[in-house]
């Protein structure tokens, strides 16, 4: 359940020490191409893709929360085994196999049920459900072994401890308790073990209701999928998987842990009644329990207050220790660090990153810090991997990079508003615009010249090849008119003309777009009695012009039937083409 875990986590736990080790030794066993060093950690799949600096490290989903620490057994589960048969009769390790291997039915659907959505909206992720599922079981016990009606909201509340700093992360409240009943600090809240400020961006609505709520199973393993498939990670390649648990939790026993149930789960499960899962009992804080914390609502327990006898002096209150000031406790304010005008052609990227410095009141820069860029307005615009949010740790000069934007379709103003995670100060906001698809230069792409006898139609319809910079220009909106002259770009009133649908003649054609490859084709054009050359000009957003001559002629007397043609022949085939040309007039 931890964004990092590290020497921030509860000290002492003897127990969690040795259940990392025995991590590392299992995940060397059933991880694919990993390896051990001497210090029995993980080595490195591959090179992993970087996301923003600190974007994983510091801002993981769940805060310095604990996970639970309970391996899956040494024995694949067994799906042809009753999990509900005795152990005697399959053996105590099968019999633990077959039922780690049961997930509760409404939980397994919602990992289901968001795999299937990511694989619709972010085919590139290749997010497996067995991945939501090992984190679950890492983060939640799968929701305290299914304890959830069958809407997937759990029956009782699953929080990690309070963030107050005391062994854990200090995270003070960020969302006045709202979703974890804590008005002063952040705990980590529901299935997936969000904390309520990662929840703000990352929550998903997953059951349709019309809500984000992080006590909801089929939310909870939708947002986690979504935040699993950021910075475009591809989770088919383990490297990019390596990157995406990392970011969950910057915990190399954590990303053990998860793949070593991650291979369980792929070799086999079954669903089983809500309610009836297997627990976990051991957590990386050293404590101990089924719940994410020791209260009955998941939160951690309290000391019982005693009351003194009457001959015993009342003892003194414990003096409340002053914390030390965070990093986060000394910025005063957000500075913009030498960010350019954002301007992108729609579905292009924006060549220049926003960039924001963190000062004290002095003017002091402020390292490690997060900060929350946040894309505000009416726009499709999004950060790379298509999130809308991403969070970033300033760097040791106090400068938060954020991601990549991409411009969508929709052009128009927006603005990308910073501000500092976990403290209200002055923020910044950048504008930017997109502006419509483009072309700069318009060709011909016919091979012939467009020519028609008098009331016939043209034989090829004219095709024209729009680039922007070289390459080619597609979704460019274009306008194609019939106009009197080069020097009077007038609508013509005479000579060719394109037809409506209902047949009747037009000379301007709007509303035109390129296609993905940057051709146009136009309708078909015909022709009136009138002959001579006329033009066709075609304009599209950025300014690119093309001017096409179009040819009205009488038929080359050269192609006229031969003196030794019969006349019956002849007359045949003026007979004939009288009433196709006057249908086409």
């Amino acid at each position: 359940m931890a964004a990092q875990f590290g020497s921030r986590l509860r000290k002492g736990a003897a127990t969690t020490a040795a259940a990392a080790l025995a991590v590392a030794a299992l995940s060397a066993s059933q991880a694919p191409g990993a390896t051990t060093g001497d210090t029995g950690r993980q080595a490195n799949a591959g090179a992993s893709t970087s996301a923003p600096d600190g974007a994983g490290a510091a801002d993981g989903a769940t805060g310095n929360s604990p996970y639970y620490t309970d391996l899956p057994p040494l024995n694949s589960p067994n799906p042809s085994a009753s999990p509900t048969a005795p152990s005697s009769s399959i053996g105590t390790a099968v019999s633990r196999g077959a039922a780690e291997a049961g997930i509760p039915a409404t939980v397994l659907d919602a990992y289901k049920k968001a795999e299937a959505e990511l694989r619709a909206s972010k085919p590139g992720c290749n997010l497996p459900w067995q991945l939501l599922a090992a984190i679950g079981k890492v983060e939640s016990g799968q929701a305290r072994g299914g304890d959830v009606d069958a809407e997937g909201n759990t029956l009782h509340r699953i929080l990690g401890p309070e963030l107050d700093g005391n062994g854990f992360a200090l995270i003070q409240d960020t969302d006045g308790g709202k979703y974890d009943g804590n008005s002063q600090y952040d705990q980590a809240v529901g299935p997936m073990q969000f904390i309520p400020s990662t929840w703000a961006w990352a929550g998903r609505d997953g059951n349709g209701d019309g809500v984000k709520d992080p006590n909801n199973v089929y939310d909870a393993a939708l947002a986690a999928g979504h935040y699993l498939c950021r910075y475009g990670w591809d989770l088919s390649v383990q490297a990019d998987m390596n990157s995406a648990i990392l970011s969950y939790n910057n915990s190399q026993a954590y990303l053990n842990l998860v793949m070593s149930w991650y291979e369980f789960y792929r070799k086999g499960t079954h669903s089983v009644p809500n309610g009836t899962g297997t627990l976990p009992s051991h957590r990386s804080d050293g404590s101990t329990g089924s719940g994410s914390g020791d209260g009955s609502d998941g939160s951690t327990t309290k000391p019982t207050k005693t009351t003194p006898k009457p001959d015993e002096p009342t003892p003194s209150p414990p003096s409340t220790p002053t914390l030390p000031p965070t990093a986060t406790d000394t910025v005063d304010h957000l500075e913009a660090a030498g960010t350019a005008t954002l301007t992108a052609m729609a579905g292009g990227a924006f060549d220049k990153q926003i960039s924001t410095r963190a000062e004290t009141k002095a003017g002091r820069i402020v390292a490690k810090i997060r900060v929350r860029f946040t894309i505000v307005g009416d726009t499709d615009a999004t950060f790379a991997g298509g999130e809308t949010v991403a969070t970033v740790v300033t760097d040791s000069k106090g400068v938060a990079v954020a991601p990549a934007l991409q411009a969508g379709e929709k052009t128009g103003d927006f603005t990308v508003h910073a501000s500092v995670v976990g403290r209200t100060v002055k923020g910044v906001d950048y504008d930017a615009t997109v502006t419509a698809r483009a072309a700069d230069t318009l060709a011909l792409a016919n091979t012939t010249a467009p020519t028609c006898t008098p009331g016939g139609e043209f034989t090829d319809q004219v095709q024209v090849k729009a680039t922007y910079q070289g390459a080619a220009a597609g979704k460019v909106a274009a306008t194609a008119t019939l106009v009197k002259s080069a020097d009077d770009t007038g609508e013509n009133d005479k000579g060719p003309y394109f037809k409506d649908a209902n047949g009747n003649a037009v000379r301007t054609l709007a509303d035109l777009q390129t296609d993905a490859n940057g051709l146009l084709t136009l309708p078909k054009l015909y022709a009136d009695d009138t002959t001579g050359t006329f033009l066709l000009r075609i304009t599209t957003t950025g300014g690119a012009t093309l001017t096409v001559e179009l040819t009205v002629a009488a038929a080359d007397p050269s192609s006229s039937p031969s003196p030794s043609a019969s006349p019956s022949a002849s007359a045949s085939a003026t007979a004939s083409a009288s009433p196709s040309a006057s249908a086409t007039s």
